[in-house]
């Protein structure tokens, strides 16, 4: 007796159509077959978009697993929603020829609000979004999950203008509307191997993997593999804003390749035309011409929407200083405070100076700004924080004392120092501490004010659960636009973790106080509070 091909698929009426059209074509080589549904995580989880879902293969998973649990034989897929690295064991055993692979726009009564300054749209797709906002800034995106049917039913019940579907999926179950209704939206880049079937079978199952080559296309397997090469060195799962087409005509194929920031507000792409016989490596050459061109930044803020938590730095993060994050968190940053630099008279430092004081690296620079090593004649200098003692070191000369923190300084000096006077180079917005504690016990402070913290300010957004703050001063410019005080504050020692738990109710304070030390403990933080 011939075995009966078990052909697994989920279960809604495109996929069926898909796994349907498979068993069809499997027929006309007399293969006997099976549907099989099972359901994905992406058909049951309908209320949240998909990049919120923090989960590669929403819509193939449960296949894959039925695959190697041997429950079905093959499993059929709508090649877009496929991640771009298969599980161990799995391989792509065919693709069919490829349907329409645009996007097209359902009208919900007509074109006039094009005209209008508002419009509301609604789509799922992270791409999707980009690509129209970048065209639409003044337009507004709401979200849209479900089957096609769902969707199309949608659309009709809200006040929304239109709403985005593949064409391919509206031709398929013959729900494409009338011509007044729809507009092909050509110039939107697609999916990579948007309205391509792709087959899925075990490695081992050679038989299987014989039997499915009869129905390939090799065309579209050619096309569609460019451009998931180019999704795969990008490291975009199938939710980014990324875009990808390759078309075979003549003897030529033709590739264009985009990335856009989740808001739509910048984009980049890569477009090339190369003979069929040299295109092997096409999507692969596209994704790093856009990386080497800032492509790396608008992958970081791809990767930071999907993550489930997010938080925000008040000062400007490098690139190893955010790969200190859990992978699950994500981080966005900027500047609340600038620091511009005061001109100082040469008179300051003509003569030698017995007692000098530092509690910022922001001092040293400042002072460094203004006169060469050379003309610094210091007989003892303090300070506060090891990287400043090592700025010093490194700059001027030895550093006498270093202490954690302003006080601690201000109670040695008052110890220890022979002559009572000091030279203190600070900025605007110091701490009170160290020189009231140095007057109050018969000290002279020499104050010299030699940079400005000018407070840069900007509104957060409620979706971030916690605000990195690496001085006072950053406290209190977050605090001129924000009320939120349910945030958790993250503090890099502590005098600023002491200001903080003025306003912010749960404070948590770095061991060292360094960025990569507060970065640790938000790592800390939030794997203890999962």
């Amino acid at each position: 007796m011939e075995k009966i091909i078990r052909i697994g698929t989920r279960s809604s009426e495109l996929a069926l159509w898909q796994a349907n059209t498979v068993a069809e074509q499997l027929g006309h080589f007399g293969h006997k077959t099976e549907i099989v549904k099972i359901d994905s995580i992406g058909d049951i989880v309908l209320d949240k978009p998909l990049y919120e879902l923090g989960i590669t293969g929403v819509f193939t998973k449960n296949l894959d697993i039925a695959l190697l649990n041997g429950k079905i034989d093959i499993a059929v897929h709508s090649f877009k929603d496929v991640p771009t690295k298969l599980p161990k064991g799995i391989v792509q055993a065919a693709v069919l020829k490829r349907g329409d692979f645009n996007d097209v726009l359902v009208i919900k009564e007509d074109e006039n609000f094009f005209t209008k300054d508002s419009a509301i749209i609604a789509t799922g797709s992270l791409r999707r979004k980009a690509q129209w906002l970048y065209r639409y800034p003044h337009h507004t995106i709401t979200g849209l999950r479900g089957n096609v049917n769902t969707r199309l039913q949608k659309l009709e019940d809200n006040d929304w203008d239109g709403a985005i579907f593949a064409a391919a999926g509206l031709k398929r179950l013959k729900l494409l509307p009338e011509k007044e209704k729809h507009i092909k939206l050509d110039w939107m880049i697609p999916a990579p191997a948007q309205g391509a079937v792709m087959i899925a079978a075990l490695e081992e199952r050679e038989d299987l993997l014989e039997i499915c080559k009869e129905i390939n296309d090799e065309q579209t397997a050619t096309c569609v593999k460019i451009e998931r090469d180019f999704l795969r060195v990008l490291e975009g799962g199938c939710t980014a804003p990324i875009g990808a087409l390759a078309m075979i005509w003549d003897e030529e194929i033709k590739f264009k390749g985009v990335l856009f920031s989740p808001d739509g507000k910048n984009k980049m792409e890569f477009s090339k035309e190369v003979p069929i016989n040299n295109a092997s490596d096409l999507g692969e050459y596209g994704a790093n011409y856009i990386l080497e061109r800032g492509g790396k930044k608008l992958m970081r803020e791809v990767h930071d929407i999907e993550k489930p938590t997010l938080v925000y730095s008040t000062k400007s993060l490098s690139h190893e200083q955010t790969s200190i994050l859990n992978s699950k968190i994500g981080v966005a940053s900027s500047d609340f405070i600038t620091i511009r630099n005061n001109r100082l008279k040469p008179v300051i430092v003509k003569n030698p100076i017995e007692n000098v004081v530092f509690t910022s690296q922001n001092a040293v620079e400042s002072l460094l700004n203004n006169f060469s090593p050379m003309e610094l004649n210091f007989e003892n200098i303090y300070c506060v924080g090891k990287r400043t003692k090592r700025l010093i070191e490194k700059k001027i000369g030895k550093v006498t004392q270093v202490e954690k923190d302003a006080e601690k300084l201000a109670n040695y000096l008052v110890e220890n120092i022979v002559t009572k006077n000091v030279t203190f180079f600070c900025g605007n917005k110091r701490r009170d501490a160290l020189p009231e504690i140095l007057i109050n016990n018969g000290i002279e402070v020499n104050e010299i004010v030699c940079y400005q913290t000018q407070l840069t300010p900007r509104v957060i957004e409620d979706k971030y659960k916690g605000i990195l703050f690496y001085s006072p001063s950053g406290i209190e410019s977050y605090l001129r636009e924000n009320t939120n005080n349910e945030i958790v504050a993250f503090c890099i020692g502590e005098t600023t973790a002491a200001e903080a738990k003025k306003h912010f109710k749960n404070v948590k304070t770095s061991k060292l106080s360094t960025v990569e030390s507060v970065l640790k403990s938000v790592n800390k933080f939030f794997e203890e509070n999962k």
